[in-house]
């Protein structure tokens, strides 16, 4: 299986973090109802803009399988008040209170 994880301006669509094009180490744990991400990356613009913007954040992780199954899209609702940056250590943190998990080809318009 890989795993890609998109954070994003809900509002503008601009991609801040997108771990196909430049990996970026992080971790989803769920604990207490919600689920903790820790993305693992030093300061730029794309950590300023996230900060700015945490009220309007898209957070998405796809899932693709190797043994046919359809890519799996889940979609995080973040809290904007959790949103933080620890420079020295370099990570951005964030928590989710909520998700929906689907498969991409099953929505949309079929002729």
């Amino acid at each position: 299986m890989n795993e890609t994880l998109l954070i994003k301006h809900a509002v503008g669509g601009r991609t801040f973090v997108d771990s196909s094009k430049q990996p970026v180490p992080y971790e989803v744990a769920h604990e207490a109802g919600q689920w903790q991400f820790t993305v693992h990356t030093p300061q730029h613009a794309g950590i300023d803009e996230i900060l700015k913007w945490k009220q309007e954040l898209n957070v998405f992780i796809f899932r693709a399988y190797n043994d046919g199954r359809p890519t799996l899209k889940i979609w995080y609702s973040v809290a904007a008040d959790t949103v933080k940056y620890d420079a020295a250590g370099e990570k951005l943190t964030f928590a989710a209170s909520s998700c929906i998990e689907y498969v991409p080809e099953e929505f949309g318009y079929k002729l």
